[in-house]
C-alpha cells in the first residue's frame, strides 16, 4: 500500500510513495506524534536527482525488516530540499557542526521536544561496507542510547546548540579592513575550490560571496578566483 507521501506534489517525495516505510510529509502532525510518544524523529532530505538519495530508496528504505524497525521505534519524516531550503539549510549546517562534512542524503536523529538532531550522516548502506554501519544496526543502536542515555543526548545537543549559536555571531571589536575583506572572499573562494577533503557540497552563500568579491579591486593583490569543477 502506498504511504502518505502518495499525494505528495513534489516529484522527490512521490519516489518514496512506496516505500514500506511508513514516511511522514513535514508537517505539525508528526512533529506531535513524536512528541506524545516520545519517538525520536528520522528525518531525511534529498532531491529528485541525487544518487545516493536513489540508492538508499533502493536499497534501506524499501527493506521491510528496516521498515517495521523504524515505524515501530521513530517517526520517519521525508523532505524534499527543493521544497524546503530552509529545513535543508538548518539540517546541514548541523550536520557539518556534528560530522565535518555533509551531502545528501541528508540523515538526521531529532529529538522530539525540540526538533534539535542529535545524530546524524548522509548515505548509510543497507549491509556494512564503506566503513559504515548497516542501517538496521544503526537504527538499534539508535534506539539504544536514545532510551537508555539521556544525559548523553542531551550533551551532544547542548554542545552543537553552542556551536550554532557561535556561528551566528560575528567577532566584536575588529574594523572591516581592506585585507580582511579580501581574505574572506579568499576563504569562501577556496572552498568552492577545496580538494582532497574538501567539502562536496559547499554551500550557496560562500558561492555568492565569491563571485560578489569579483567587483572589488585590492591593490597589490590577486582578485579572489573560483575554480569551477
Amino acid at each position: 500500500m502506498p504511504n502518505r507521501l502518495a499525494q505528495a506534489q513534489s516529484l522527490y517525495l512521490r519516489k518514496h510513495a512506496e516505500n514500506p516505510i511508513d514516511w511522514w510529509p513535514w508537517c505539525d502532525a508528526a512533529l506531535e506524534k513524536a512528541k506524545q510518544e516520545n519517538k525520536p524523529i528520522f528525518l531525511s532530505i534529498g532531491y529528485s536527482s541525487c544518487h545516493w538519495c536513489t540508492v538508499m530508496e533502493g536499497e534501506a528504505f524499501s527493506d521491510p525488516e528496516i521498515a517495521e524497525y523504524m515505524n515501530t521505534h521513530f517517526v520517519p519524516i521525508k523532505v524534499d530540499r527543493e521544497e524546503r531550503p530552509d529545513l535543508d539549510s538548518i539540517y546541514m549546517q548541523a550536520l557539518q557542526l556534528m560530522t565535518g562534512q555533509g551531502g545528501w542524503p541528508l540523515n538526521v536523529f531529532l529529538a522530539p521536544e525540540d526538533l534539535v538532531p542529535f545524530y546524524g550522516g548522509t548515505y548509510f548502506p543497507l549491509q556494512e561496507r564503506y566503513n559504515l554501519p548497516g542501517f538496521l544496526r544503526l537504527l538499534q543502536e539508535i534506539h539504544r542510547i536514545y532510551t537508555t542515555e539521556a544525559e548523553n543526548i542531551l550533551s551532544v545537543k547542548s554542545r552543537l546548540l553552542n556551536r550554532l549559536q557561535q556561528s551566528t555571531q560575528l567577532p566584536k571589536g575588529e574594523d572591516l579592513t581592506a585585507d580582511l575583506l579580501r581574505l574572506g572572499l579568499e576563504y569562501s573562494a577556496g572552498i568552492l575550490a577545496a580538494k582532497g577533503m574538501g567539502p562536496s557540497f559547499p554551500m550557496i552563500p560562500y558561492a555568492g560571496t565569491a563571485l560578489r568579491g569579483h567587483r572589488f579591486d585590492f591593490p597589490d593583490q590577486a582578485t579572489p578566483s573560483v575554480v569551477v569543477r
